[in-house]
């Protein structure tokens, strides 16, 4: 839940600082500078991507001859980046055959809207991380590279288990920028085994 306070975290204020529309993006970030999920020229799938602070991360990250996606049912909050489009739409509703390329990376930090019941939560929150890894093994070019947030749980220890067989790295991460009461984690997986 939002306080008040929060305006004042360290995160928050940087983020104001630096242009970005909310301080998710230096937990991206720090994944990215400890793992190397993005390199210039990737094409990229970012997955709840609204209001677009990943976006604009990666949009940097990737340079001109890169590209990145953004899929959210809400709008973005970002001026118009010619190496960024946007698709007004839910994660549940992509099918193979929407995209006409493979994805170097597939990112997602979706979350449920929540209701401060634990079990309820982390079963949502399970929802959004299959569905993430879904649209993962229909995208993601082989080697890609894969970032999904979730919530803890006995439930997300078992899919991280069968998850992580189809890539060459795989691991579980809590950000500096994640408060620290908070259940959100990232998992980490790298090096895309294409089952087909």
């Amino acid at each position: 839940m939002y306080r008040k306070d929060r305006k004042k975290e360290f995160y928050t204020c940087l983020a104001r600082k630096e242009g970005y529309p909310a301080r998710s993006v230096y937990k991206l970030k720090e994944l990215d500078e400890k793992h190397g999920i993005f390199k210039k020229g990737d094409k990229v799938l970012d997955l709840g991507s609204a209001p677009g602070s990943w976006l604009l991360y990666i949009s940097k990250k990737i340079g001109d001859k890169g590209c990145v996606t953004g899929v959210d049912e809400e709008a973005l909050n970002i001026k118009n980046i010619p190496n960024i489009s946007f698709i007004k739409k839910s994660v549940f509703d992509l099918k193979e055959g929407d995209f006409s390329n493979k994805f170097e990376a597939v990112v997602s930090d979706l979350s449920p809207k929540t209701s401060g019941i634990k079990s309820v939560d982390s079963g949502k929150s399970l929802d959004l991380v299959k569905r993430s890894f879904e649209i993962a093994k229909m995208f993601l070019a082989p080697k890609g590279n894969f970032v999904c947030k979730a919530f803890e749980s006995d439930q997300v220890g078992s899919f991280f288990k069968a998850m992580k067989e189809y890539f060459e790295f795989a691991k579980i991460s809590k950000p500096r920028a994640v408060f620290k009461k908070s259940k959100e984690f990232y998992i980490v997986a790298k090096g895309f085994k294409n089952p087909c």
